[in-house]
């Protein structure tokens, strides 16, 4: 058994499925800087967990850094409009599961989202009393593991383990010593886990039976 002190979660594919959104997003981003190109979801779902720059890389290959950064500043703005409108799939069990565990555990977000996704997220779920920090590339431009790190040691976390959904949260994971619990059900897929649990249900019940 996986004995852990702290929870820390991974956002998208892992408590839910926003993309639809981001599609939108990102559609409107290009649209307004003047591109012609269109994503598909299947295009963000390929992207989903990486960092800003691997996306607009992909998104506008060739392009300069100046004029990417433009064009995801658009989108940010975009997506901020959405914020009232937005219609995400949360995952079966994850609201009720997010409570029953922080009344045992101390609770974490980390995400390679933009800065104010987390707090976007929790708003909208309604789950903002139940982690206790979080951390997104947005505040500093630093890899999942780096801020990984960084959470440990702001909070004194001995045994956290991560919670995603990629083959990157698992490599990020391992880079920062922590020990990778991976959920099935999400955008990615990796043989590089110690533990895996295909609902969320799954999850709720193993961490309150440890």
């Amino acid at each position: 058994m996986l004995q852990s002190d702290s929870l820390i979660f991974d956002m998208d594919g892992t408590l839910w499925d926003n993309v639809n959104s981001y599609v939108i997003s990102w559609n409107e981003g290009l649209q307004q800087r003047g591109y012609q190109k269109q994503v598909t979801r299947d295009n963000i779902l390929g992207l989903m967990g990486k960092e800003a720059r691997v996306m607009l890389e992909s998104i506008l290959p060739g392009a300069t850094a100046g004029e990417q950064d433009l064009l995801f500043d658009a989108v940010i703005a975009e997506y901020q409009k959405l914020l009232d409108d937005m219609n995400p799939v949360i995952y079966e069990g994850v609201h009720e599961g997010l409570k029953q565990l922080s009344e045992k555990y101390p609770l974490f977000l980390l995400s390679n989202c933009e800065e104010g996704g987390l707090v976007n997220f929790m708003h909208h779920t309604r789950t903002t009393s139940f982690f206790v920090d979080y951390m997104e590339h947005g505040m500093n431009l630093k890899p999942k593991h780096h801020n990984l790190q960084l959470l440990m040691e702001k909070h004194g976390l001995k045994a956290p383990v991560y919670i995603g959904d990629t083959e990157s949260d698992s490599a990020q994971s391992m880079m920062a010593g922590v020990p990778f619990v991976f959920v099935s059900y999400g955008f990615g897929a990796t043989e590089n886990y110690s533990l895996k649990f295909d609902s969320f249900n799954a999850l709720t019940a193993y961490f309150l039976n440890q």
